[in-house]
């Protein structure tokens, strides 16, 4: 049934060929960071049921000789630290489990990044025209224009409207991932607009030219949120950096995924209050955003805490083998 329902082409994985077996195979894509993990399998059955769903080559079941969750794995280091620019919201997390404490950093430039009001419609089609009507329009101001998507799906659903329109854009997704310095290098030049799923909002460095910057900078429109608002705000960390200009908007739908799973009963009550054919009000859509991504972060951090504590119950459990870190 997990097969079946729970996991989605170009959403949770892609089938892409494999050179070295010169056969199609079923690639997990990593949903926070977009990109194929390709030495990866779904464990007890379940990699071999999606391959057999998919309709390619079955390959034989992995076993498990040895885990480690990461909390234990990060705790074996004497000195342990980091640095990433969305900590500030699992800083109490990080406390508990590491027992380390979160330190602001000022910016090396003061931030120029204008936040437009978010918008929100009630399907998916008019979000997606609503896209990319206003990623034509600013790249037609000379600007770059770099449209993040949650899924390969949304990606290429998106970049096939585009097409239709005749409007010249570049995809950067799971499948493109060998060409993504190419690609990237190329974002930050005026009037192009870039479709990319999260590989491009962690860590990437869109360099702008001048007349780029004259114009405004780049502008990212963000069109689903994540179960995290740390990942929407790695998103809009692409623009405006190094003291560059730039603006950011979300434009959504209450069909989306997060509010979907999350907070149905919210999505159908605001859904609802809103006239069809109309935008939800902005108050109602930052309610809905702040309760959806609350109920996903408590679930998500409840099962990595359990994960802990069950870890921690393992090592007891074997410590007649010795203490393992």
């Amino acid at each position: 049934m997990s097969a079946l329902h729970a996991f989605h082409k170009d959403e949770h994985y892609i089938i892409a060929y494999d050179e070295e077996s010169k056969t199609d195979k079923v690639q997990i894509v990593d949903e926070y960071t977009g990109r194929v993990m390709p030495d990866r399998s779904w464990e007890r059955g379940l990699h071999q049921m999606i391959e057999a769903k998919e309709g390619v080559q079955i390959t034989g079941q992995r076993k498990t000789l040895a885990q480690m969750t990461y909390q234990r794995f990060f705790k074996r280091y004497l000195l342990l630290s980091g640095m990433t620019g969305t900590a500030q919201e699992i800083a109490p997390e990080l406390k508990r489990v590491y027992d380390l404490d979160v330190l602001p950093i000022p910016t090396n430039k003061p931030n120029q990044r204008q936040y437009w009001r978010p918008r929100c419609w009630h399907t998916e089609n008019e979000k997606w025209a609503a896209v990319a009507q206003q990623a034509t329009e600013i790249a037609a101001q000379g600007r770059a224009v770099l449209v993040g998507t949650r899924s390969v799906e949304g990606s290429e659903t998106l970049s096939q409207l585009l097409t239709d329109q005749g409007i010249a854009h570049t995809v950067l997704n799971a499948r493109q991932d060998a060409d993504e310095a190419e690609l990237i290098k190329h974002a930050g030049e005026a009037g192009h607009i870039t479709v990319a799923t999260n590989m491009a909002g962690r860590g990437t460095d869109i360099k702008l030219p001048q007349t780029v910057k004259d114009k405004g900078g780049l502008h990212v429109i963000l069109t689903e949120y994540h179960e995290s608002a740390r990942i929407d705000r790695q998103l809009f960390g692409r623009s405006a950096r190094q003291g560059d200009p730039g603006t950011v908007q979300a434009l959504v739908c209450l069909e989306d995924d997060a509010f979907v799973r999350y907070a149905p009963t919210a999505a159908r009550g605001v859904a609802r209050l809103t006239p069809q054919n109309r935008e939800v009000p902005t108050p109602l859509l930052q309610w809905l955003v702040k309760l959806t991504q609350h109920t996903a972060e408590r679930n998500n951090r409840k099962i990595r805490l359990d994960t802990l504590k069950h870890d921690q119950k393992r090592r007891e459990q074997m410590g007649f083998a010795g203490n393992q870190g």
